[in-house]
């Protein structure tokens, strides 16, 4: 009598004999039946649960949602642009405590048109970002009240982020005005990020300042003990060949003008230039006139006159002349006409420059009996 078969040969016996692909398709160790090719059949009169199509989606945390194309979006994502209105609307808070604070004209220097483009933002709620508020208050220090002014820039997502703050005094030094805004900055950069601070940075401002005006007071006295500051005055002497065009001379004119410089323009042929002032400024009408192809130009002669005072007192000429002395000669539609250079002379001595005549034409000059 044969020996019973295990329960899993009886079940394959009622399934029947397999087809040859099946019969000849070797089991594979360790997989068990969950790894079956084909779907395990069920006794007769049992049904096959069916189990619910899932989406293979990251879990939700809390604080999230999701959008309408299903897309995962974070917190911050999301509270970004509160954010920002929150953190205008303590800007303008504390704009309105800063008032209340400075009421006298000219104490607080504010943009107006600044603080209306915020407020439209904030009642609109969209559109681009308003421009970022910028002010400037003045600080009383000391028993002297010497001005401090202290110049504010608030970035759009200030409090959270710190701000720009820059303070300046016409009684600073440049070195003692510099390690003012480093200890300011040092200070700003200990506060917690969230906080609003510049009425603390006023009042910081106000409190700490005094020995930085007090060394820079000491280092004046001796500066002006130790040393004494010399001014030159720079003059210079242009030759062209000739001087015609109206857009040049008004380059001339308003250039001279810009930089404060005083001289001469002869216009003409040939055409002769001098300008006197601070030698940077000298230097720059130079660069500027020859720009971009004024070929036919030289500097002929350069003075430098050392003093203790102002150049002012060294100059020859009042203003920026326009000369323009009878010419010899006509020449048609070319407009190519000499000037009379014995006029010339006579105006270079008249302002004791007689001997520049021979350095800017290579011969002496002489005026001619009259």
């Amino acid at each position: 009598m044969r020996a019973p078969l295990p329960p899993a040969a009886r079940a394959a016996a009622a399934e029947g004999p397999r087809s040859g692909a099946e019969a000849a398709a070797p089991a594979t160790p360790g997989r068990g039946l969950c790894a079956a090719a084909s779907p395990q059949r069920l006794p007769p009169g049992r049904r096959r649960r069916e189990e619910p199509y899932r989406l293979a989606s990251p879990p939700l945390r809390p604080g999230w949602r999701l959008s309408s194309a299903a897309a995962v979006e974070s917190p911050a994502a999301q509270a970004m642009a509160v954010t920002v209105k929150e953190c205008l609307e303590l800007q303008l808070l504390e704009v309105e405590m800063l008032l209340s604070m400075f009421p006298k004209e000219g104490e607080i220097n504010l943009d107006e048109d600044a603080v209306s483009s915020v407020q439209r933002y904030l009642s609109n709620g969209d559109g681009a970002l308003p421009p970022q508020l910028e002010y400037s208050i003045a600080v009383d220090v000391g028993e002297a009240r010497v001005k401090v002014e202290l110049q504010v820039l608030l970035p759009h997502m200030y409090p959270h982020v710190a701000p720009q703050l820059f303070a300046r005094s016409h009684a600073l030094h440049r070195q003692q005005q510099l390690q003012l805004n480093t200890s300011l900055a040092s200070h700003i950069s200990s506060l917690d990020s969230g906080e609003l601070c510049i009425c603390g940075a006023v009042q910081w401002v106000k409190d700490h300042s005094l020995p930085y005006l007090e060394n820079s007071k000491i280092s004046s006295e001796s500066a002006s003990k130790e040393v004494v500051v010399k001014e030159t005055l720079h003059r210079m002497w242009i030759y062209s060949h000739h001087i015609y065009r109206q857009e040049l001379r008004k380059k001339i004119f308003d250039c001279a003008r810009k930089l404060n410089l005083t001289g001469f323009c002869l216009t003409g042929k040939p055409g002769v230039i001098c300008v006197e002032g601070l030698r940077e400024n000298c230097e720059e009408f130079w660069r500027v006139i020859r720009y971009p192809n004024w070929k036919h130009i030289s500097c002929k002669h350069v003075e430098n006159i050392e003093t203790e005072g102002s150049v002012d007192n060294l100059r020859l000429f009042r203003a920026f002349e326009d000369l323009q002395f009878q010419a010899h000669g006509d020449y048609g539609l070319r407009n190519d006409y000499h000037m009379d250079l014995g006029q010339f002379l006579e105006f270079l001595k008249q302002h004791q420059s007689g001997h520049i005549f021979q350095i800017l034409f290579g011969v002496e000059g002489k005026l001619s009996d009259k």
